[in-house]
């Protein structure tokens, strides 16, 4: 399917549906419309001092919306946001959504590089910017030809001032979009720690499925004060509507802080929030933690990339059974398998490096290089069947048909599966590092680096070498005041996993490359190590 193909508006098929008397599907603006409905008296959003009901939301998306119309925008307009968290992010994603617009976001700590890549790989004609990025709007505006409407939230040196235009407007009635399944609700962009950033193509279908396994699957607490500590943007969009759907309030932060994090737990009583591993690192070494008062939480949702086992225990002895994994990508968000709170067993480090087990709104198998199931025990590319698959790579056909290749979406993640059922990821297929004829996968070494009561978090890469090929090289960081030697590392590694799993060489760092999304950038690491800029390994 290319991406030309994949964005084509379908109204027909919506009439088609009418035609013959049935009511078309409940999409993500539906989902969004009843939740704001539903919860129109209570507080739904704490954010920036403000106290938002979600009257107060659907009020003010219902201008945002009718801005965007006077502007011309509707259904598939290409779009692009970048801002920090601000009440008026909540309002312009709302009126993309009930617009139809077809949206990317701008990580707030992207580059301009980045940033016009996917501008101008998107075809992005419309961007929505807060006045803090005015001068990245310019810079953006003049690399990028197609985009043509530059879009502020509030006022600002240049663009149209949105929020402005917004104002004079009277609330109306949400109303969906007339959009069809297949259609292409936005573009989101791959991490590019292994290569350039592919646009993976959301459609409506996939989103409204990845709501439903969120509110079916997921373990929440029954009253929901959730705290946003991720950019509103990316991560922290996924959980708005299913919160407001349960009931429940948001506490948004301006961004992640880990004291700032601990202070809103204690003072909102906050029961559930979603953090990725470096997050809830970053917490287990503050010293604000000990005297911190967290009992109120109930779940914290993890996931984005692997959780060092050790350090998870850790988290446990710390805060309670309360953590709950979920395990997806962009090319199948969210929820492919989750790992639930009474699964997390401490005295079973292997069942706290599982993902857990597949959700039954999906197919999930383990494959080989030619698309045959393998046995439990032995290691399989995760591959994804369902409706809550995207649509493929914004055009690029011959990646998109890999993506798919045997009639499944191929995640690029090798896992094994026990006798229960619980698949462990033992790593992405790119990162193997094949050393003296050993497939090693880094993961494995890094949770036994982990365990160590001085190391904080530890990167394994390949690095060329005349006589292994590769060799394995660890890059790790230490928690305050620890020390270590690099031969008692690589010593505790050949203890637990044999010689060939030995770092050949270990760095000790002040911090670990990360992307805008808070995984560890390998692609950035082994740039490090590469003195002719040529990647020779795997």
């Amino acid at each position: 399917m290319t991406g030309d193909a994949a964005a084509k508006g379908s109204a027909d098929a919506g009439s088609a549906a009418d035609a013959a008397g049935r009511e078309r599907a409940s999409f993500l603006p539906d989902l969004l419309i009843a939740a704001l409905e539903r919860g129109r008296d209570l507080p739904a959003v704490h954010l920036d001092g403000r106290v938002l009901t979600g009257a107060e939301v659907r009020d003010e998306t219902s201008r945002y919306a009718q801005a965007y119309a006077k502007l011309g925008l509707g259904i598939g307009s290409p779009t692009a946001m970048i801002s920090a968290n601000r009440p008026e992010v909540l309002f312009t994603m709302g009126a993309n959504m009930l617009t139809g617009c077809r949206s990317s976001a701008l990580h707030p700590l992207g580059s301009v590089d980045d940033h016009a890549y996917i501008l101008a790989d998107a075809e992005i004609e419309t961007l929505v910017f807060d006045p803090a990025f005015a001068r990245r709007a310019t810079e953006l505006a003049r690399r990028v030809p197609s985009l043509v409407n530059l879009l502020s939230l509030g006022p600002a040196e240049v663009g149209t001032d949105l929020t402005a235009l917004a104002a004079g407007f009277a609330p109306r009635p949400l109303v969906a979009p007339r959009v069809g399944p297949e259609d292409v609700s936005g573009i989101t962009y791959t991490g590019g720690t292994t290569g350039r950033p592919k646009g993976v193509m959301s459609t409506y279908r996939g989103a409204a499925t990845m709501t439903q396994i969120q509110l079916a699957e997921w373990e929440w607490p029954a009253e929901t004060r959730f705290l946003v500590c991720t950019p509103l943007s990316h991560a922290g969009a996924a959980f708005f509507v299913p919160v407001l759907l349960r009931g429940g309030s948001l506490v948004v932060l301006p961004r992640f802080d880990p004291a700032a994090v601990l202070d809103a737990i204690e003072k909102y009583r906050i029961t559930a929030t979603m953090l990725v591993p470096t997050m809830l690192y970053h917490l287990l070494d503050h010293p604000k933690l000990a005297a911190a008062d967290t009992s109120s939480l109930q779940t914290v949702f993890y996931g984005a990339s692997a959780m060092s086992p050790t350090r998870l225990a850790e988290a446990i002895e710390r805060f309670g059974p309360v953590f709950f994994q979920f395990y997806g990508q962009s090319e199948c968000p969210m929820t492919i398998s989750v790992l639930r709170r009474g699964e997390h067993d401490v005295n079973r480090p292997d069942r706290l490096a599982s993902c857990g087990r597949p959700v039954p709104w999906v197919r999930v198998a383990l494959l080989d290089d030619d698309g045959a199931e393998v046995a439990d025990g032995e290691p399989g590319e995760v591959c994804v069947r369902g409706p809550l698959l995207s649509a493929g790579y914004w055009r690029r056909p011959d990646q998109t048909a890999e993506l798919f290749e045997h009639g499944w979406l191929h995640t690029g993640d090798i896992a094994r599966r026990d006798a229960d059922g619980f698949l462990t990821i033992v790593d992405r297929k790119k990162d193997m590092v094949v050393t003296g004829g050993f497939n090693i996968f880094p993961k494995e070494v890094e949770d036994v680096l982990c365990s160590h009561p001085a190391i904080a978090a530890a990167a394994v890469i390949g690095v060329p070498d005349d006589t292994w090929g590769e060799a394995v090289k660890a890059v790790v960081t230490l928690r305050p005041g620890a020390e270590v030697s690099a031969a008692e590392l690589t010593a505790l590694v050949r203890e637990r996993k044999g010689p060939h799993h030995a770092p050949k060489s270990v760095d000790v760092v002040d911090q670990l490359p990360m992307s805008p999304v808070g995984k560890p950038d390998k692609k950035a690491l082994r740039a490090r190590y590469w003195s002719d800029g040529e990647r020779r390994v795997h």
